[in-house]
Formats: structure tokens, sequence, C-alpha cells
């Protein structure tokens, strides 16, 4: 759902008064308006200043701005950056939020995520918090939207701005090394596979394949009927991949347990080896890590032009 984001300025005072001493302090203040992915409006009387997350895409892309020391509180999952992990952790994920702990931070706002429900975001309301809900963007260009639109939110404009157009051009810089590129290789992107012969995959309209794509590769689940599905293993060994990257490897799947699984051998990137365990946050999570995951796709998929 794209954003409309309305900045109005509704007072902009600076008054000097000078005396024998010099001149006084300029007064400043700002509204916001905007309206997030849930078609409502949000209002600020100036940039909030103490902020609780609910998402770790979020917590991320507010760190990446300068604007962490604004940051009272972050959901259970918010672990990067690093310095994050000893602020309050009000739960989320599996587990409900800590909604007594969240309102006695008494936060200027709440930023929900994609992850997060509509019905939270009114439970929030009910209790009197302000609540922003940034929608999950389906490809980068979304994501620096997000970023800008963080900036706006925590009074760190300049600085999102500025991590957006370093972000622009590097993802310019892979699309120019790219330029003309015909050869393609097919790509198995693991997301799970707990059941070994219908394991999940992303598949079209998801950020997997937007990335893989621009990284200069073919993602098989792009094919497929869902965003998430299943891929069964006789759909797999008729693709043939050229190489599978493990975005489950974080839950301890490695290349060598993938060759022990039943038929899966005959893959020809399995019996040539080219099975690569992937840091999937640098896709899954929405903020500037992922142009570092384009980049790692990109020298993966195409070592002979990144060196």
């Amino acid at each position: 759902m794209k954003k409309i984001i309305l900045l109005t300025i509704i007072s902009m005072i600076i008054s000097s008064a000078f005396s024998a001493c010099g001149p006084s302090a300029a007064a400043v203040s700002a509204e916001i308006s905007i309206v997030d992915g849930l078609e409502k409006e949000v209002a600020l009387d100036q940039p909030a200043q103490k902020i609780v997350t609910l998402s770790p895409p979020i917590t991320e892309m507010l760190y990446a701005i300068g604007a962490g020391d604004q940051v009272v509180a972050r959901d259970s999952f918010s672990d990067y950056p690093e310095t994050a992990l000893s602020l309050p952790d009000i739960g989320g994920g599996f587990a409900e939020y800590d909604l007594e702990t969240i309102v006695s931070l008494t936060p200027d706002l709440v930023i929900a995520g994609g992850i997060n429900t509509p019905e939270l975001v009114q439970s929030l309301e009910d209790l009197g918090l302000t609540v922003y809900y940034l929608a999950n963007p389906s490809d980068l260009d979304g994501t620096f939207d997000s970023i800008e639109t963080l900036g706006l939110l925590s009074g760190h404009e300049d600085q999102a701005e500025e991590l957006v157009e370093g972000l622009r051009s590097r993802v310019d810089a892979v699309s120019a090394i790219l330029e003309g590129v015909e050869e393609k290789p097919t790509v198995y992107y693991e997301l799970d596979a707990t059941d070994t012969a219908k394991p999940y995959t992303p598949g079209p309209n998801t950020f997997y394949t937007s990335l893989i794509e621009m990284a200069g590769g073919e993602n098989i689940g792009a094919e497929l009927e869902f965003e998430w599905a299943q891929i069964s293993l006789e759909q797999l060994l008729v693709e043939d991949p050229d190489l599978i990257l493990l975005g489950d490897a974080m839950w301890g799947i490695t290349p060598e347990s993938v060759a022990e699984r039943a038929g899966w051998v005959s893959l020809t990137a399995v019996a040539n080896g080219v099975v690569l365990p992937f840091d999937d946050n640098l896709i899954a999570r929405i903020g500037p890590r992922q142009v570092d995951g384009l980049e790692a796709l990109a020298k993966i998929f195409h070592p002979d032009l990144f060196k």
C-alpha cells in the first residue's frame, strides 16, 4: 500500500530579542501529519523523541539514520545493531507484547511493522498511544521510502536522505556492472526444508525474487503460484538449478546435510558442490542491509565481474 506523506510546517517561529547581553535563543516548533500503511492519519506535535519499535527492520532502520538514541524499547527479535540489545524487551514474535510496559515508557510514538496486525495497532491506540504502521515494501524503492519516512518521524530527514542516496549509488553500481549480461544462473533459495520432499522457497512478488533478478540470477520459485510456496523434489529435479542458496543456514542446515537428503544428490548443484549458506537477514529484513544482500548475491552469481 503506497504511503502518502504530508509534512506540514504549522509554525516556525524564530524570534530574536536583543539586550545588553545579546540575542535570545530561537524557538522552533513543527507538526507532522502523515498517512500510514493502514490509511490512517498520524499526527505528531514534533518529531518523536521516545520511540518504541515492534519490528526488527524498523529498529535497524532507525539506528541506521542516527535515531537509535530515541528508541526506548524494542521487540524481542530486534538484535541488530548489537547495541539495540541493551534496550528494554517488550516481547513480540511468538509471544504477546507487553502492553503495560509500553504504556509505562510513555513513548511519543510506537512504530509497528508488516509483521504486526491491525488489531494490535488498535489495541495500542485504545491505550492512548500514537501508533504509526509501516507497511512492508515490495522492492528496494519501497525500502528507501520507508527509510525516509522514519527520518521524517524521528527528525532525521537529512541523515535518511543521505543514507538513501548512498544506497541508490551502490545499487546503480551493481546494475552498471551487470548491464548486458545474458547468462544468468538459475537459483533455488531455501527457506525451510523441514519436509525435505517439499521445502519452502520464495515465489513471485517477493524481495527474494526481486533481489535475485537484480543480482543477475533467475529464481526458479518465481514461477510458483504463491509468494511463500512449497516446491516438490520432483519439480526441483526438473528445474535442476545451477546453484542452491541456504537461507535456512542459521537454523543449522549445511551443504553436507543437504547432500544427505534422499534424492537430492541427483541435483546438479548438489553433485557439483554448489550449495552455499546465505545470511537470510540480508534479504528478509527490510532496510539498508538489503543492498548488502544484493551485492553478495551478485558476487555469487557473477564472481568474474565482482572481484
